[in-house]
């Protein structure tokens, strides 16, 4: 202790003394002897003065000097005591060899923490780099919040938090240091539109969910007010009845409806029972907030779904009718709804008329409803049926016009020409419109004359002009059966004179079947060859493509039909007295010819050309 003393002196005295510096000085390695430690040395001893103890009683010293700290483990939480506090440290005594430190913003959520103040820690290590024991308030917090929260959510116990912020559906609270997020759904019973109005707040809470994998808590405090309202709840319920008239608040406003907090129980106003009249929404009648008065118009065996009405706290539209109103009267209204089968006309809020597609115009094809009438459209219309019991009226608006059925004989008599617009198709021929209300129908069969149509899409097309002839007149049942091949005359009459029994003609083979075979003859003929007339004089058969001389051994005007034979042609004897039988006296031509003539000028389409052929072949013949 002597030599440590005078050491530290003779540092003192030198402290204020001028040192004088020389110059470097060479300074020579030298070789020290090897120093061997004493075998009987006591390093135990040193520092000691005049003390000295046994092994023993050392061993029970160093065991009553332990016995006085802590049994510290690292990674668990602990109890201490706030020895000081600065700035940015905080030390804290938790019975150890050496006191703990904690950064000071662990504990700055509580501004009123001072010295001697108990608090949890978290053993970090205890003993670090520089032999500091270091301490965490933070992860001590964490590791007994969740414990907390845990027994919170078993026990179903109501805890405080605080709300820290609001987030996307909802808002964040602190509850015991961690962050749990309540959902806006659970923040009250009524819909909350205002979350901001809750953050500073301190609030009771009920842990409802834990998340443990993804360390989430869930909160709500819509639980505790459900618990205070259950018994509410169930004396309301008790003295529900139906009819009964009870004010409400309007909770919340759907699509289809409007619900109303009747003090802790709900009920539903469909937009239907909102007002007599047809509404778009219900914030067309009621706001959110809104203190009205509602009638139970039913409720389930639970009274846990409740209907409501408020149309029915006021008198029916149909009870101030005019009760003069009759059938056949005239009223005005709005189109309000529009459908593919009518239009539901609007007389007055709450009283409305149908309108079928089928009273909206004389026309008997096909439409919809949109044809005729638009939404909002303001329209007038006859009472076709009134029915007050039953409330209910049916209008039409096509009444407003003459039916033209009504003298159809004298404007559309038979024979009588008129030009109609194609509307639809069919496998057995055409719906045309004459005029609205006036439709009729041209058989596939009455088209054409010459041509065989297999169907009305390869003669016309839907929204052209086609002429027609009235054959017959069915007002009964309001039909006209049409014409158009009756526009010019039939030319199976001149193909008669032409085409005479055992004629010859040059015609061309265009196809074959079973039975027989189709060939083609002058002027846009067609005749059929049965099987057996089809053979050549060297026993082969006429084929497709060919052409061929064929005798006419068949010609019926009524059926349409001409039966050929190339056979009889080379079968038959005394070929040149067939063919001066089969001449045409000049004055058969003539005939003929005349008969082309006037036919040219009413033919139509395809048959002009062929019968002008016609006209010129047999002026030739007769030269």
């Amino acid at each position: 202790m002597s030599y440590n003393f005078r050491m530290t002196e003779e540092i003192k005295n030198t402290e204020n003394q001028e040192v004088e510096v020389s110059a470097p000085v060479e300074v020579k390695e030298t070789k020290t002897a090897e120093v061997q430690p004493l075998a009987d040395f006591d390093w135990d001893a040193i520092d000691k003065k005049d003390v000295e103890y046994s092994a023993e009683e050392q061993n029970r010293l160093e065991e009553i000097y332990n016995e006085t700290f802590s049994s510290i483990v690292e990674k668990e939480v602990v109890e201490g005591v706030i020895a000081a506090i600065s700035l940015r440290e905080i030390v804290v005594n938790i019975g150890y060899k050496s006191d703990g430190i904690l950064a000071a913003s662990e504990l700055r959520y509580n501004p009123d923490i001072k010295v001697g103040d108990k608090v949890e820690v978290y053993v970090e290590s205890q003993e670090d780099a520089t032999g500091q024991l270091l301490l965490s308030h933070k992860k001590a917090r964490i590791l007994r919040s969740w414990e907390r929260v845990n027994e919170a959510h078993e026990k179903d116990e109501i805890i405080n938090g605080f709300v820290k912020c609001r987030t996307k559906g909802g808002l964040i609270v602190d509850v015991f240091g961690i962050e749990a997020f309540l959902p806006g759904s659970q923040i009250d019973v009524k819909p909350i539109r205002d979350y901001d109005v809750f953050v500073g707040k301190t609030m009771e809470f009920k842990v409802v969910k834990i998340n443990h994998e993804y360390k989430n808590v869930v909160v709500s405090h819509k639980a505790l007010i459900e618990d205070e309202l259950e018994a509410q709840k169930s004396e309301i319920i008790a003295k529900l009845e139906k009819g009964q008239i009870l004010e409400g608040t309007v909770k919340n406003i759907t699509p289809y409806g409007v619900f109303i907090d009747l003090g802790g129980v709900d009920g539903l106003i469909h937009i239907t029972d909102l007002s007599w009249g047809r509404i778009n929404h219900p914030d067309e009648i009621v706001q959110l907030d809104q203190t009205i008065n509602v009638v139970i118009l039913d409720f389930d065996e639970g009274k846990k779904r409740i209907a409501l009405g408020l149309k029915q706290l006021t008198p029916h539209p149909w009870d101030s009718l005019d009760a003069d109103l009759k059938v056949g009267d005239n009223v005005k209204g709005k189109v309000v709804v529009i459908a593919d089968y009518g239009a539901f006309i609007e007389i007055l809020p709450g009283v409305e008329g149908l309108i079928h597609v089928s009273e909206m115009s004389w026309s008997q094809h096909l439409r919809t409803a949109h044809d005729f009438l638009k939404v909002g459209e303001e329209i007038e219309a006859v009472i076709l049926t009134l029915d007050r019991e039953e409330r209910k009226i049916s209008l039409g608006i096509k009444q407003l016009k003459d039916d033209p059925w009504t003298d159809i004989s004298t404007k559309y008599s038979v024979n009588s020409k008129h030009k109609a617009i194609v509307r639809n198709f069919t496998n057995f021929g055409i719906f045309v419109e004459l005029e609205e209300g006036v439709d009729g129908l041209i058989h596939i069969s009455d088209l054409s004359w010459s041509k065989k149509i297999k169907h009305p899409a390869e003669f016309t097309k839907i929204g052209e002009d086609i002429e027609v002839v009235v054959l017959e007149v069915d007002i009964e049942n309001r039909r006209l059966s049409l014409g158009h091949k009756q526009l010019e005359e039939n030319p199976w009459d001149v193909f008669e004179t032409i085409f005479t029994l055992n004629s010859v003609h040059k015609g061309t083979i265009i196809s074959q079947t079973d039975k027989g075979s189709v060939v083609s003859l002058p002027y846009g003929v067609e005749g059929f060859v049965p099987n057996r007339h089809i053979v050549k004089e060297d026993k082969s058969t006429v084929v497709v493509d060919e052409i061929a001389d064929f005798k006419v051994i068949e010609f019926s005007k009524e059926n349409k039909k001409i039966i050929m034979s190339h056979t009889k042609v080379w079968q038959d004897d005394g070929a040149v007295e067939e063919e001066k039988d089969t001449r045409r006296k000049p004055q058969d031509s003539k005939k003929a010819i005349k008969k082309i003539n006037e036919n040219v000028e009413k033919t139509t389409l395809g048959d002009i050309e062929a019968l002008a052929n016609l006209r010129d072949e047999l002026k030739k013949k007769d030269n």
